[in-house]
């Protein structure tokens, strides 16, 4: 007997097409980038039956199927391929019309800014809880990342970076700067160069020129430990694991470690502060901007 064979349907079509909703499309443009319901629902931060739901009612309300459901994989059709282009040109208008909403908004309100995360935690925190008087009605989003957040797509009002920015279309301004030196508990003062081993950084910060520097100075001695988290190297560092390469205001006051002798000068990273031309008009971006921008000049002592 032959099996019966079930076939995915295409919605039916409405007539005519019902005009397709943005949040529907931003849907579409997630599934087709990452080509699976689970990389679109990280990227959308929501669940992925949310982005199935979603998908479908767009292709419910334009007639027309978008995506090949595969086992593991959700493939582009011929007409889903067709429409790519479009919605990306409906995302730019969307996000350029968001920027341009943001500009003319007063003080009070959200500003999202993202930062290397022991930056954000241990240095920008507790400087602008001090500092709060300065920007009340303002809620903070205070996003810990490595990445590099993209400015023209909104998932950042204002980014700080050790790099400059190499995105076209950008504003960027030069704070300051970060000095890393070398450090390790005290015992490590006691024993011999050769005996030393070294705590580094994992993906990813592997490439960053502080640790292209701290693997310069270990040579041919061992690394015991990686870590993408800061936080886990200067704990580890402080405990007497191995030598680390670590910001200066993050380490020199801090009674448990002392710095040691391997570096000419000091690495020195640049602060930069990034935001979207449109975005700068905002009177409270540029509220933020500019009180961290204060923080960073004051602290330019520590910071070195």
């Amino acid at each position: 007997m032959q099996k019966n064979t079930t076939v995915d349907p295409a919605p039916a079509a409405s007539s005519p097409a019902a005009p397709a909703a943005w949040d529907d499309v931003r849907f579409f443009l997630a599934v087709a980038r990452d080509g699976s319901l689970s990389g679109a629902a990280r990227t959308l931060k929501v669940e992925h039956s949310t982005v199935a739901r979603r998908v479908g009612a767009l292709e419910s309300s334009l007639g027309v199927r978008l995506f090949d459901r595969l086992p593991r994989s959700w493939a582009l059709t011929r007409e889903g391929e067709a429409l790519v282009e479009p919605a990306q040109q409906l995302e730019q208008q969307a996000l350029a019309f968001s920027r341009a909403a943001a500009s003319t908004s007063g003080l009070d309100g959200r500003v999202r800014i993202s930062a290397p995360p022991m930056f954000a935690s241990q240095f920008l925190v507790p400087r602008l809880a001090g500092r709060a008087a300065q920007w009340q009605g303002i809620e903070l989003d205070l996003v810990g990342e490595f990445r590099t957040a993209n400015l023209h797509r909104r998932e950042a009002d204002l980014s700080l970076r050790f790099m400059r920015p190499q995105e076209p279309g950008l504003a960027a301004r030069k704070l300051g700067s970060l000095g890393f030196r070398l450090y390790a508990a005290p015992e490590w003062q006691s024993r011999p160069q050769t005996e030393w081993q070294f705590l580094g950084y994992g993906e990813p910060l592997g490439d960053v020129p502080h640790q292209q520097v701290l693997a310069k100075v270990a040579d041919h001695r061992p690394f015991v430990l990686r870590s993408n988290d800061l936080a886990a190297v200067h704990r580890a560092c402080r405990a007497g694991l191995g030598l680390a390469m670590l910001p200066s205001f993050l380490a020199r006051p801090d009674g448990g470690l002392v710095e040691m002798p391997g570096l000419d000068a000091p690495v020195s990273r640049e602060i930069w502060c990034v935001v979207h031309p449109d975005v700068r008009r905002s009177p409270r971006v540029r509220r933020m901007a500019d009180l961290i921008g204060e923080l960073i000049e004051e602290a330019a002592g520590e910071l070195a």
